[in-house]
């Protein structure tokens, strides 16, 4: 425990990607079985572990620190896990520190009545690094600046191995990785998903730049639309048909629609996640009422229809086709579809161009239509893993922007606890109250944050925990991708993908735009 303890230090202050990874490579080479197996988990999928952390935390901490102390200390601080870990009373007991197994172990044993015991005891035996890695261990929140890819890539690295052959046997593994690690290392055979229907990793692409368009011909480039859905793929094997997000997250039983509709096929594909009805493509505001759920009703399934619209194939049946070129794959997509015909799903149709300014017209329509943009992919491109550089381009319709008023900051977290960092901003309902429309917590320098930082410090009118309530003193100019209806806003709307696009210093706030003015960008 106390050398992920390090680990999970180290990484906390180390911003640099490289830096990051040498970390992690030295750590699962030093790490015995089983230990680095659950870090691994932790790093990318979180330990199978549920619990009431907060919950006991605040039970077990009550008879040690005063509650106000607590509450005001979790406010400067800014995060849970390094608040108790600093104070809870250092009085080690005269036991080892625990290894990560048996945290695992005992934590796995035990029942929702034991586990403030467990927990209390394992605090005892850790100094304040190792309390903090334990209860970001418990948590599932990390927040250490390491995605699952990187932790993956780290894996790859340290046993000389591309980080897309540790994909393509994730799914058939499970933590503590000790068969993968045993492949990893020369002492047993390699990982078989065998007929478990398992993630691939999937293509990805750029964004296209102006220098991009020289480098191919319009007779080279296959075009589609960029639906606003979520990108999926689909891995069907007889008796075994599951739905995986592009970071590989199964989220099939979120959309057991979706699963029925496959049953009969067999392959893997890559398409985009809608809601359709009648064949119109709904906001991505109806897809997120069906995303993140363990258990859908019927009238969910009745409301927010899910539906496939698939625009690649990886797997034909059990013929791996990802080193054909896109317009061969595109056959045997077409070819699978007609002999499949599955429900809730049909072929991303390609946008004809002769010409890149005949295709331009086109991407100026975008928004107009609804339609997030345009994809360009070279027809001779096969499928490859990750974001190759060449073969696939996004071309997203342009941002909009609007002038808002800052009306509450709150303390980020990570490197950030100590600023405020995270923003939500409203627009003029009336001449005199503002509503809020969304929250941004980027598109600013480390010195644009340190000047905001220390605005919000001096025009606070009010204080709710780790949030400020400032006065109407501060436009920011807020880019963004689109406008949708929210019932979780006073507004009734929410931007799609904020971010502070300029501090107007230099802008009256009467200015800022207007909420019936917000609300006709609304697609209709």
């Amino acid at each position: 425990m106390q050398s992920f303890a390090e680990l999970l230090d180290r990484l906390v202050y180390t911003t640099a990607r490289n830096a990051k990874l040498k970390l992690l490579e030295d750590y699962f080479r030093a790490t015995p079985d089983p230990d680095r197996g659950w870090a691994l988990s932790a790093l990318t999928d979180g330990l199978p572990l549920r619990l009431p952390i907060r919950k006991t935390l605040a039970t077990i901490l009550a008879p040690h620190v005063d509650p106000l102390l607590y509450r005001l200390s979790r406010d400067y601080v800014g995060d849970t896990a390094e608040t108790v870990s600093l104070l809870w009373p250092d009085a080690r007991l005269n036991e080892p520190p625990p290894r990560i197994s048996d945290v695992v172990a005992e934590v796995s044993a035990a029942s929702s009545r034991e586990f403030p015991r467990v927990l209390e005891s394992l605090l005892g035996r850790l100094d304040v690094k190792g309390r903090f890695a334990l209860l970001k261990l418990l948590s599932g929140a990390l927040r250490v600046g390491v995605s699952a890819r990187l932790a993956k890539t780290a894996i790859a690295q340290t046993f000389g191995r591309e980080v897309e052959e540790i994909e393509e046997v994730w799914h058939a593994v499970s933590a503590p990785y000790a068969d993968m690690f045993a492949w990893l290392e020369g002492r047993g055979v390699r990982p078989d998903p065998g007929r478990k229907a398992t993630f691939r990793p999937v293509m990805l692409a750029h964004p296209i730049e102006d220098g991009d368009w020289q480098s191919f011909a319009p007779q080279d480039v296959a075009a589609e639309w960029k639906w606003d859905g979520i990108r999926v793929q689909l891995s069907a094997r007889p008796g075994d048909v599951r739905l995986f997000s592009r970071a590989g997250d199964d989220v099939s039983t979120a959309f057991p629609d979706i699963v029925q509709a496959f049953a009969h096929t067999q392959g893997v594909l890559d398409g985009e996640l809608l809601v359709l009805r009648q064949g119109v493509v709904a906001s991505f505001n109806d897809l997120q009422q069906r995303l993140n759920r363990k258990t859908v009703t019927g009238r969910m399934l009745q409301d927010y229809p899910a539906h496939i619209r698939l625009y690649d194939i990886l797997f034909d049946g059990n013929e791996d086709v990802r080193t054909l070129s896109f317009i061969e794959r595109r056959q045997h997509l077409e070819a699978w579809y007609e002999r499949f015909r599955p429900s809730l799903a049909d072929v991303s149709a390609l946008v004809p161009f002769a010409a890149f300014a005949e295709l331009e017209s086109k991407w100026q329509l975008a928004r107009e239509n609804g339609i997030e943009g345009l994809m360009l992919k070279r027809k001779a491109s096969p499928y490859l893993a990750g974001r190759p550089k060449g073969h696939w381009y996004k071309w997203k319709r342009a941002a909009l922007t609007i002038d808002c008023v800052l009306m509450y900051a709150q303390r980020g977290s990570g490197k950030r606890s100590s600023y405020y960092s995270d923003y939500t901003f409203g627009v003029w309902k009336t001449p005199d109250e503002l509503v809020p429309v969304g929250k941004a917590y980027s598109g600013f320098t480390d010195e644009e944050l340190l000047r905001l930082d220390r605005w919000i410090r001096t025009n606070t009118v009010e204080r709710f925990g780790p949030v400020r309530q400032v006065k109407p003193g501060l436009v920011l100019e807020i880019a963004f991708d689109a406008v949708q209806t929210s019932s979780r806003h006073k507004s009734g709307l929410a931007l799609r993908f904020p971010r502070v696009h300029r501090i107007r210093w230099d802008k009256p706030v009467q200015e800022a735009e207007t909420l019936d003015a917000v609300k006709a960008l609304v697609p209709s």
